[in-house]
């Protein structure tokens, strides 16, 4: 549990003014319902939050006069907190499911429900058909599977990129469609 000094060098390492030290008089002041208060003399604004158990805390300091809002300042530091983490969204990741060109039936559709999940978690996907030996003299054939591909998913996502073959590999990206 923290003393009421550890708090009050916490709340100075913040820059919203709280209780004391507010140094602009008069405030508007809105009260923990919401509901506007008025412009008031600073000190009677922090007796009003002191009766009440809370903070008096200013939420708009250019304003003129400054805008002071009663509440409970851990609750809301703590909703703050929460509202900057949630801003930070997912980042799409790229995902790669691997097929040959004699790749069956059932396994294609087995990768494309994992590519469909990696699609609806917003993250790309890449494609990617590797060829062996005399497999590259059916380069049609690895075509024939990327077009399956892209078929099966084309509801799920969009092709970011074409499939295009470099080396012994096709590679295809697929990217998750916006809502």
């Amino acid at each position: 549990m923290l003393d009421r000094n550890s708090r009050d060098r916490e709340r100075e390492r913040d820059q919203t003014r709280i209780n004391e030290r507010i140094r602009k008089s008069p405030v508007r002041v809105i009260d923990e319902e919401g509901e506007q208060l008025g412009i008031i003399p600073t000190e009677e604004a922090l007796s009003k939050a002191r009766s009440a158990g809370l903070d008096l805390v200013e939420v708009a300091p250019m304003a003129s006069p400054p805008v002071c809002r009663i509440m409970d300042y851990g609750k809301y530091k703590y909703q703050q907190n929460k509202k900057q983490h949630k801003s930070h969204s997912h980042h799409a990741k790229t995902k790669e499911i691997r097929l040959r060109p004699k790749t069956g039936d059932h396994d294609i559709e087995f990768k494309v429900k994992q590519a469909i999940t990696f699609l609806k978690h917003k993250d790309k996907v890449q494609v990617s058909i590797q060829f062996r030996g005399r497999e590259m003299a059916h380069v049609d054939e690895g075509h024939r599977v990327m077009k399956q591909v892209i078929e099966l998913l084309e509801e799920y996502g969009k092709v970011e990129s074409t499939p295009k073959q470099m080396g012994r590999r096709m590679m295809c990206t697929i990217a998750p469609k916006t809502t």
